[in-house]
C-alpha cells in the first residue's frame, strides 16, 4: 500500500543534503555511532597512524658498498694464494661423469656402486647428472673424453642395465683410467 499523500498546508521539512538523504541507517550503524571506544574516551583525536620507514640515505649505501668491495677484494688474494694450489690439483684430476636416469630406483643404486668405488682412487673426481639427464639413459665417459659405457633409449624393466655386473664394469673402467 502507498504512504498517505502530504496535505499542502502541512509544513515541508527542511531539504537534506543529498549525501545524508541517500545514506541508509541500520542498527549497526547506529549501535556504531553510540559506542565509546578507548580514543574517544582518553581525549585522543581517533586512530593513530603509524610512521613511514625511511629509507637508508644514499650515500650510505654507497659507504656500505665500497667496504663490502674492499672485503671482498682481501679475501680474493687469500684466496687466490690457496686456490692456486687447488688448480694445479684440478689440472692433475680426471673428472669421470655418470648420466643416469631418475625414472628407476636401479639407475641410482648402479650409479652410487660406481661413484664408491671409482671416489677412493686418487686423482678421480666423480659427478652424477652435471645436467638434466637423457630418459632411459645409463652413462659412464670421462668429462671431454672416451665412453666407458653407455646403454641409451632403454624401455623398462631396463634389461640390458639389470644384466651388467657392475664389478666388472667398474674394474674395466679402472684400468683404462690408469
Amino acid at each position: 500500500m502507498a504512504p498517505k499523500k502530504r496535505k499542502a498546508d502541512e509544513e515541508a521539512e527542511p531539504a537534506k543534503s543529498p549525501a545524508e538523504s541517500t545514506r541508509m541507517v541500520t542498527r549497526a550503524s547506529e549501535a556504531a555511532a553510540r559506542r565509546q571506544t578507548r580514543s574517544s574516551t582518553q581525549g585522543g583525536h581517533g586512530k593513530r597512524v603509524k610512521p613511514v620507514p625511511r629509507k637508508p640515505a644514499v650515500a650510505a649505501r654507497k659507504k656500505s658498498k665500497k667496504k663490502e668491495e674492499a672485503e671482498s677484494e682481501q679475501g680474493e688474494e687469500a684466496k687466490s694464494e690457496e686456490g692456486d694450489e687447488a688448480e694445479a690439483e684440478e689440472a692433475n684430476m680426471k673428472t669421470i661423469v655418470i648420466e643416469r636416469c631418475t625414472q628407476c630406483n636401479s639407475f641410482k643404486t648402479r650409479a652410487d656402486q660406481v661413484r664408491a668405488s671409482l671416489e677412493g682412487l686418487p686423482g678421480i673426481r666423480v659427478t652424477i647428472n652435471p645436467v638434466k639427464p637423457r630418459r632411459g639413459c645409463f652413462e659412464i665417459r670421462e668429462e671431454g673424453g672416451e665412453t666407458f659405457i653407455s646403454l641409451l633409449d632403454m624401455k623398462r624393466p631396463f634389461k640390458p642395465l639389470k644384466d651388467l655386473n657392475m664389478q666388472e664394469v667398474i674394474d674395466n673402467i679402472i684400468q683404462k683410467i690408469q
